[in-house]
């Protein structure tokens, strides 16, 4: 395969095309094996060596990738751009667009999405509901917004919070000085959002192509624990009525910021029956890591087909249920995942390894998938499989 791009006409790219993604970590690894099923080939830009995606990517470059010149140093290298995370400053993005480079999602649509208050405010803004929030900047604005709004609040940063990081609940005014420190309230743009008292959370998987059209995954539940998603159930145990409110929701949030490429919804789901958006990721995410067993066409290769302009895929399940399990990190230490083999006796679990070379506590490391009749006989093989695994040892 030749190593310049193709020449790119009405923004279809194809296949054989170079995909540049920003990012090396497990999503970008994930997304590069359907990506060269289809005869493409990735480029890399990462801030450190060693990554999981490291070992197929056809070239790697290092660098900080809020720098412009990387960020054209990758673009000049491939037929289009995509991001494996949401936190790559938006304006430093938009010099790839006016150099004439296809970037998917665009610089628009991550500004609108990276900042978690500019994204409330779009989605308020066309009547999807969100939890009440305002952004703070001090210890008096969050007293003054919680007379209106009530405890518990949830205070977050604006930008690059992630699996719980970023985020710092108030049950009185006692709670504001340690969650401001921890959150670094002097230095970051923070927001207060009203507690939301919700039975369950739910997410759907939407992917959008460059002309528009767009395929959802079915609703799925998940179970989080210290803000880190541990536990996926596909379907969601919902009735149809509140699946389609959930899946109408997306879909609405997905045309919203104009996304494009496969994108998270996560929602959470009221008392009342009432779906409430959570937030977004513009990409690949969490809660559809079992579409790469569970569904015709998973959330990666729909990926690399919606960015390149080809025909998106069937998101069609093929067993009645699927269950995935994330596998986390315990303590610090080497990434090599003991007790594998014991893993691997288990009939029916699907393992993920990352390849991280470390791990420390609540590291994502890997993640197992089973299939099923039923979301408790999935549930009971991948847990099986997932309790014979532990990182952080040496091996």
């Amino acid at each position: 395969m030749a190593n310049t791009p193709n020449k790119v006409e009405n923004n279809y790219i194809a296949s054989g095309s170079r995909i540049g993604i920003v990012g090396g970590g497990q999503l970008a690894k994930m997304t590069a094996l359907p990506a060269m099923e289809l005869g493409c080939e990735i480029v890399l830009l990462e801030k450190t060596e060693d990554t999981p995606a490291s070992c197929l990517a056809a070239d790697i470059m290092y660098g900080d990738w809020d720098n412009p010149s990387n960020l054209l140093k990758l673009a000049d290298k491939v037929d289009v751009v995509s991001l494996e995370n949401e936190f790559v400053d938006a304006n430093s993005l938009k010099a790839v667009e006016e150099a004439g480079h296809h970037l998917y999602p665009s610089s628009k649509t991550i500004a609108m999405v990276q900042d978690k208050l500019i994204q409330k405010q779009a989605l308020r803004d066309v009547g999807i509901s969100v939890t009440p929030f305002a952004a703070v900047n001090s210890h008096e604005e969050i007293i003054q917004h919680a007379k209106e709004l009530g405890w518990p609040l949830v205070l977050k940063a604006r930008r690059n919070g992630y699996d719980g990081k970023g985020n710092a609940t108030l049950n009185s005014d006692k709670d504001i000085e340690d969650a401001w420190i921890k959150l670094d309230g002097a230095n970051r743009e923070l927001y207060v959002e009203g507690f939301c008292n919700f039975t369950g959370e739910l997410a759907v998987m939407v992917t959008r192509g460059i002309d528009g059209t767009m395929v959802n995954y079915p609703v799925v539940e998940s179970v989080q624990k210290n803000h880190i998603c541990h536990i996926v159930r596909a379907p969601a145990r919902i009735n149809d009525a509140i699946a389609n409110q959930a899946i109408e929701l997306a879909r609405k949030a997905v045309n919203t910021v104009d996304g494009v490429g496969s994108i998270g919804v996560e929602m959470f789901l009221t008392e009342d029956n009432q779906i409430i958006l959570n937030e977004m990721a513009p990409r690949v995410h969490n809660s559809g890591h079992y579409t790469i067993e569970a569904c015709e066409c998973s959330q990666f290769e729909n990926h690399v087909r919606a960015i390149t302009g080809m025909p998106l895929g069937s998101t069609k399940m093929v067993s009645p249920a699927a269950v995935m399990i994330n596998m986390l990190g315990e303590e610090e230490g080497t990434g090599y995942p003991v007790g594998i083999d014991d893993a691997l006796k288990v009939d029916g679990a699907h393992i993920h390894i990352y390849g991280k070379a470390t791990t420390n506590i609540g590291r994502k490391m890997g993640h197992i998938t089973a299939l099923g009749e039923t979301i408790e006989t999935a549930e009971e093989i991948a847990n099986r499989a997932a309790q014979c695994i532990r990182f952080g040892a040496q091996k």
